[in-house]
């Protein structure tokens, strides 16, 4: 089970759509170009058509397998006492004083252009259940990092 936003849910079902009704009838349509092109032994486009398709299939599968066990978060029942998923916390890199906000969400709707970082990060992993004030101290892949959370707030 994946815990998730409904805004993260909301993308994963849009995408899906996408790919079922877009992306899904070009495979077909470049898989039957191909197939008029001849002898299908010897068929390059053919074979590169129908490897697209395939993995475009598996994709659609990881999006209904992700999709069928999502659990949408309440936010509005998020408590703001400790770093939970969900959880947007600002803190400071104790070793720089550099300030730092990341938003703790689930693996699927990771994006660090966004501040979002996967639960299953070292950092996120470090953050859970520590509350404002607390230093913590996390390993990662550069050596350990010390940082001290400033606020926790819920979007």
């Amino acid at each position: 089970m994946a815990y998730m936003s409904q805004e993260g849910y909301d993308k994963l079902v849009a995408e899906l759509k996408h790919l079922e009704s877009v992306e899904r009838p070009k495979a077909s349509a470049a898989i039957a170009e191909a197939r008029d092109k001849g002898d299908l032994s010897e068929n390059s486009e053919y074979d590169a058509a129908k490897e697209a398709q395939a993995h475009l299939e598996d994709k659609i599968n990881k999006l209904k397998l992700a999709i069928s066990e999502a659990k949408i978060v309440d936010t509005s029942r998020l408590s703001t006492d400790s770093v939970q998923i969900l959880s947007k916390v600002e803190m400071t890199n104790m070793a720089n004083n550099a300030k730092m906000t990341y938003t703790i969400v689930s693996e699927s709707e990771a994006n660090l252009r966004e501040g979002k970082i996967s639960i299953k990060t070292p950092i996120a992993q470090g953050l859970l259940n520590k509350k404002v004030g607390d230093e913590v101290e996390i390993k990662i892949p550069r050596g350990t990092i010390k940082l001290r959370i400033d606020k926790i707030t819920v979007e």
